[in-house]
Formats: structure tokens, sequence, C-alpha cells
């Protein structure tokens, strides 16, 4: 893996007035693979996923571009992205692997390990400029990105 662009979208999004890929994908206008939505956040697999889990957690909201702005103008919406991530990582449902195999618990019965990653400006691999979570799991190396 060279990068943990934002893959849902080729091209950066700087403010044309058009919505985002992920507003899109809120409208369904868009398709994929939800595993997630409440009134504040939506979560879906990536289309080019950089692990063995690979899921973004997106608030519905254009509103923010990067979690810096987020942080600071919606923190409690942060907080329920990162919430969001942390119960993911938690549904083995959810967090498994293409052959199906449980990714949610580690050999000692603890469960809900994940990498959770925001891009923040193009030179750090935002390509979508609407602020997402990359919630990242299943047997991550430590000093790689993804795998």
């Amino acid at each position: 893996m060279s990068d943990m662009s934002d893959d849902q979208n080729s091209h950066p999004e700087s403010g044309s007035g058009e919505p985002s890929v992920f507003s899109r994908i809120v409208a369904r206008e868009i398709p994929a693979d939800i595993v997630f939505e409440n009134d504040r956040v939506i979560a879906f697999r990536d289309i080019e996923p950089k692990a063995p889990v690979h899921l973004l957690v997106v608030p519905k909201t254009e509103r923010w571009r990067d979690v810096v702005e987020l942080a600071a103008g919606d923190p409690d919406l942060l907080a329920e992205i990162v919430a969001t991530a942390s119960a993911l990582a938690g549904d083995p449902d959810v967090f498994r692997s293409d052959d199906g195999a449980d990714l949610t618990q580690r050999a000692d019965g603890a469960g809900g390990e994940f990498r959770l990653v925001f891009n923040t400006g193009a030179s750090a691999g935002q390509t979508v400029f609407h602020v997402h979570a990359h919630v990242l799991g299943g047997l991550l190396q430590e000093g790689t990105l993804a795998h």
C-alpha cells in the first residue's frame, strides 16, 4: 500500500458547490455497502480497502472539511464518529474479513482493536473535503499505515 488517500473520490473537492461523494451516498445517489446509519453519521465499506476491514465513518453534514474544523466546531459530533468506529470494531457482523472471519476478538478475549485515521489536507492524502474517519482493522502491523 502506497498511501491512505480517500479512495471514494479521485479528485479534490474544493468548494465547487456540488455535493461531496459522501453526501451523494447519504442521499442514495451513489450505492455503498452501508454498515451503520443514524441521524448524524453514516458508515460504509471503503471501495478500495487498504486493510482486511476498511470502513469510513462520515457525518451527514458537509459543514466540516476536515477533523481540525470538526473538533473546533462540533466536538460532540467528533466524539460520535469515534464512538461509532469503536462500536463497529466490536461488531462481528461488520468487523470481519472477506472470508467471513471475525476480527473483533484478540487471542486474550478482548475485542474492538482498530486503527482510526483522519486525513487532513491534500498533501496528507485527503481527496474528499467532507470530514470522515477511516476505520481499519485485521492484523495490522506496527510501523505500517494500513497493512
